[in-house]
């Protein structure tokens, strides 16, 4: 992200809010609405063009929306109690933990060992390292940090380097791999990226309750299709030049002993690792608190010494997660509350008037990804277009749950869409073997496998569910 503001972008977003702040509220809109939707636009168009941080802006965002009276204080501080972002926050913590202990670096390495004799096998040790891993690791630039160095020492090891022309024999593959990998894990587990639970708790202010079983349930099957069928396309589509890998399963071998035993601390992770994921997925059932079972998880790790008070002082990022994802999602919030999503809704619907639902579902999930050309932030994408895509579909029929998981699905795998389409991509895309061109056209091929394999095995499974 940006630390630093350029003056010229600041002063032309800021005029472009002022003057949706003056125009007249349209007709059906209140004018309080209206405001809200001036401020919230502003600040994504603002994110979208790196004009600031995205932290930076919701704190201007927030002020700006309670000094001029548009919500109360009550109101505008009402995201930061929200129990599913104290969620994001406690599994982000939770994840450090898995990271210091060594278990998600030993889990890559025992498959590894088991399947990356060749160079397609690498490409699925790694995707499948990563859909083990990402149900307690919220945050996908999270886990790219866990596998970027192991994917790097492999390509390395294999003889291909991003500075002597030798990038194509291996590194170009496994790099675009572990991009697409990501977008698959975290449309698996409800947990593995941020903006999951917040779309969830967007789709229950409109009735429409999803939990982390149903969510892994209706995900499962598409998702294990997407994890066979993309590394394959991308394989056949980069065609590295070295097919065959028998040293890294050499290097895994080795690396394994290098590490030794399994750890206490890695058993105390794996455990405590699997009991989480395990009472999330049966909170609903006993009735338990998703974030009462994160911070429980949390304790056991910090009472261990696996994550100390020193590991949380250099966590600095995560209260600035914790600040702009609520502010940001209380606005989106407010502008449905205040009925400015219903509105444009209804003026979107009327394109959309006369199509039977099923078209209208294809036509919204397909657009909802395109429109991720233009956006740097799955995360800003979902808080201003989610609710209004499902508010439409809603109206047109197509069955909201099933619009709900699918357009939350897709805020996942459209992120490698582009090289800035998720900040996960950052570090692969600086890893020097990947050209900007090649991340688009690699990127395109993956979001088109994604899509269509969602799109008609999501579709297909989802229904046959009854959701």
């Amino acid at each position: 992200m940006k630390n630093q503001v350029n003056l010229k972008s600041v002063l032309a977003v800021l005029f472009l809010g002022i003057v949706i702040w003056f125009l007249p509220a349209p007709e059906g809109l209140s004018v309080q609405a209206w405001h809200l939707f001036a401020i919230f636009i502003t600040t994504i168009i603002a994110v979208i063009f790196n004009v600031a941080s995205i932290f930076n802006l919701s704190i201007v965002a927030l002020a700006i929306t309670i000094l001029t009276g548009t919500l109360t204080p009550s109101e505008g501080y009402s995201g930061f109690s929200k129990g599913f972002i104290l969620l994001i926050v406690v599994a982000f913590l939770l994840a450090r933990g898995a990271i210091n202990s060594g278990l998600g670096e030993r889990i890559a390495y025992l498959i590894i060992r088991k399947l990356g004799k060749s160079t397609l096998g690498l490409g699925y040790s790694m995707a499948i390292t990563d859909a083990i891993i990402a149900p307690a690791f919220p945050s996908n630039t999270a886990r790219s940090g866990v596998l970027f160095p192991i994917i790097q020492s492999i390509a390395i090891g294999g003889g291909s380097r991003p500075d002597d022309g030798t990038g194509r024999k291996l590194g170009n593959f496994l790099m675009m791999n572990g991009v697409a990998g990501l977008t698959i894990s975290s449309a698996l587990w409800l947990t593995a990226m941020a903006a999951n639970p917040a779309g969830v708790g967007i789709a229950q202010d409109i009735g429409i309750d999803i939990n982390f079983g149903s969510w892994f349930l209706a995900s499962i099957v598409p998702s294990l299709v997407a994890l066979a069928a993309v590394p394959y396309v991308l394989f056949k589509v980069a065609n590295p030049e070295v097919k065959h890998t028998p040293e890294a399963a050499e290097m895994a071998n080795v690396k394994l002993q290098e590490m030794g035993a399994v750890t206490t601390k890695e058993w105390i992770m794996g455990i405590t690792f699997i009991l989480v994921v395990l009472a999330w997925a049966l909170s609903g059932t006993l009735e338990i608190d998703k974030t009462a079972i994160a911070f429980l998880g949390l304790s056991v790790v910090m009472l261990t010494n696996i994550f100390t008070v020193d590991d949380l002082k250099k966590e600095g990022g995560v209260l600035e997660i914790w600040m702009w994802f609520s502010i940001l999602y209380t606005l989106s919030s407010f502008l449905n509350v205040l009925g400015f999503m219903p509105w444009l809704g209804d003026k979107i619907a009327i394109f959309l008037e006369g199509y039977s639902w099923p078209i209208v579902y294809v036509v919204l999930v397909v657009s909802y990804v395109l429109i991720h050309y233009f956006f740097v932030s799955q995360t800003a994408q979902m808080l201003a277009l989610y609710g209004v895509f499902l508010s439409v579909g809603i109206t047109a029929g197509v069955p909201g749950t099933l619009l709900a998981l699918m357009l939350l699905f897709a805020t996942n795998f459209f992120a490698a869409i582009t090289p800035q389409g998720s900040s996960a991509n950052v570090i692969f895309a600086a890893s020097g073997y990947l050209e900007t061109q090649e991340m688009y056209k690699y990127g395109a091929v993956i979001t088109v496998v994604n899509t269509v394999v969602y799109l008609v095995v999501g579709t297909a499974w989802i229904s046959l569910l009854g959701f």
